[in-house]
C-alpha cells in the first residue's frame, strides 16, 4: 500500500529514501484522481519493490503540495535522490504512466 505523507514523516519518507518515489498528490474529492487511485495501487503491487509510492492528500498537507508547486490535481511527482525528475497532471493511462516511471527513475 502506498504511504501517506503529510509533514511528520516528510522528512523520513522523501528526503531520505532509498529507492525512487512516484507522488501522488491528490484530493478525495477530485474526480481524475479518484479514477487515478486504482491504476496507482496496481502499479505500486507490481513494481513496489523498485520504486517508493506514496500520497499526498493536498487538503491534509497543504504547505507541501505548495512546495511542489501544484497547481491541478492529481499530479504525479518523480523524484530520485530527493531531486524532482519530472511532473505529469491529469489523468495518465497505466501503461503511460509506467513509461513516465521507467524513464523519468530508472
Amino acid at each position: 500500500m502506498a504511504v501517506t505523507i503529510t509533514k511528520l514523516n516528510y522528512e523520513d519518507e522523501i528526503v531520505r529514501s532509498d529507492k525512487p518515489i512516484i507522488l501522488d498528490i491528490y484530493a478525495t474529492w477530485c474526480g481524475p484522481c479518484i479514477q487515478m487511485g486504482p491504476i496507482f495501487d496496481e502499479l505500486e503491487k507490481e513494481h513496489g519493490d523498485r520504486y517508493k509510492f506514496a500520497k499526498l492528500n493536498v487538503d491534509e498537507s497543504r504547505e507541501l503540495a505548495i512546495q511542489y508547486g501544484i497547481t491541478a490535481i492529481p499530479t504525479f511527482v518523480f523524484i530520485k535522490n530527493n531531486e524532482i525528475k519530472g511532473k505529469e497532471t491529469g489523468y495518465i493511462a497505466k501503461e503511460d504512466l509506467y513509461e513516465r516511471i521507467v524513464e523519468l527513475l530508472s
